[in-house]
This record gives structure tokens, sequence and C-alpha cells, in this order.
């Protein structure tokens, strides 16, 4: 008799049904002033066709403006190709200079040269591949590329794969609104946001995605807590 194909992981937005909002409101009560204050979970998730592409975005975008990041993903784009013909192989085939006159910076070209030479040696893994493996084991191999941090494959984790456990506790946003909702004078610790979450897994996306929210509304939005 076949084997039955192994269930496909649970990714968000569309696991977050009303039996995981009860469950994290039995794990922290506190939430239910928040979850009432912003509605409805409506987190987007871009598709992922290449880790490389996905990576790359990600390089270009760092410390700048949407806008002025769109317009040099743009330009790089013209020179190595669009869609599927962005590859590694034709980024490393270009001349340094071509790179640099779609206005990437020296930091930025060498992280993409070396993202590049990882996705050719095998370091970045293939999509299909990238689907299988865990979160930690994601972060473990992608920041192993120079320019990819800890908190950028958080975001791919969330928002390109829609892993539904990630706490990106070094995210502004999510201690910002960590501190309104809990009525803190100061932004939690990341190592103190870490802990207090616990209590959010498995579904602690979710409650980063609200917390991202959060952070635009005043402090003294929600009461403390009881007994602060």
């Amino acid at each position: 008799m076949p084997r039955a194909p192994a269930p496909s992981p649970s990714v968000l937005p569309e696991a977050y049904t009303p039996a995981v909002r009860r469950s994290l409101l039995r794990a922290d009560p506190t939430l239910a002033p928040l979850f009432k204050t912003v509605g409805p979970f409506r987190m987007e998730r871009s598709p992922l066709h290449s880790p490389f592409e996905a990576l790359a975005h990600s390089i270009v975008y760092q410390q700048l403006h949407g806008r002025a990041a769109a317009t040099i993903f743009g330009r790089v784009c013209e020179r190595v190709g669009k869609g599927r013909a962005f590859t590694p192989e034709k980024l490393l085939a270009l001349p340094d200079a071509t790179l640099r006159e779609a206005g990437l910076s020296a930091n930025k070209l060498l992280a993409m040269q070396d993202l590049a030479r990882k996705t050719v040696d095998g370091t970045v893994p293939s999509l299909a591949r990238v689907r299988r493996m865990s979160d930690a084991d994601l972060i473990e191999h992608l920041t192993r590329v120079r320019g990819i941090g800890q908190w950028t494959v958080e975001m791919l984790l969330i928002f390109r794969l829609g892993r539904p456990d990630i706490l990106p506790v070094d995210d502004y946003g999510v201690r910002k609104g960590f501190m309104v909702i809990q009525g803190l004078k100061d932004m939690p610790k990341p190592k103190a946001l870490l802990a207090y979450g616990e209590r959010w897994r498995p579904y602690r996306t979710v409650v980063s995605w609200y917390l991202w929210r959060a952070a635009d509304l005043p402090v003294g939005t929600f009461a403390p807590p009881p007994g602060d």
C-alpha cells in the first residue's frame, strides 16, 4: 500500500483559525484588547519564487526607503535578468562596474556576490529544500551569507514562507508594540520579550503581526495589566 504524502506544514495567514485565536487568548488574556482594537488578522504573504531573488531583494532594501530601493533593485534586474532569468550565475558574470551603475553600494555589491556564490555552492538551499527546512536551520544556513542577519531571515520566514512561530525580538516595531500593549515606560530588552513570548508558541508570528500594528498606536491606548 503506498505511503500517504506527508501533510503540508501550516502556513499563515491560512493557518490562523478561530481555534488558534482562542488558544492565544487563553495563553495570554492581555492580548484581547489588542486583537479587538486592531481587528482581523490581515497579514499578506509575498510569493517566494527563488531564495536567491528574495535575499537579493532584502539586501538591496536594507537601510533604504522603499521607493529608492525599488528603483535600484529594478536597475539590478535590468542588468541581471527578470523573473526566472534572475540567477546567481548571471549576476556573477557581470563586471562590478555594471552593478555599481545600478546603484549598489560597495558593501551591497559584495553581499550580493557572496549570496550568488553561496547559492551556486549550495549553502543557500534550493526552494524545494527551503520549504522543508526548520526555522532554526534556515536561520543558521542563510546567515552565513554576507549582509544577511537573523532579522532578514526572520522577515523571509514570516512574509515569504508564512511560518507561524517567528518572534523577531530585535525588531523595533515588535518591541515598541509590546511596550504599548503592556503600558511600559521603556521598550523591553530582546531577552525579556523572548521569555515572555514563550506563552505565544506555536503562533508567535501572529502576535508579532499584531505588535507591529500596536506600534502605531499611542502609549496609553491599553490599560496596564492588573497588578502593575
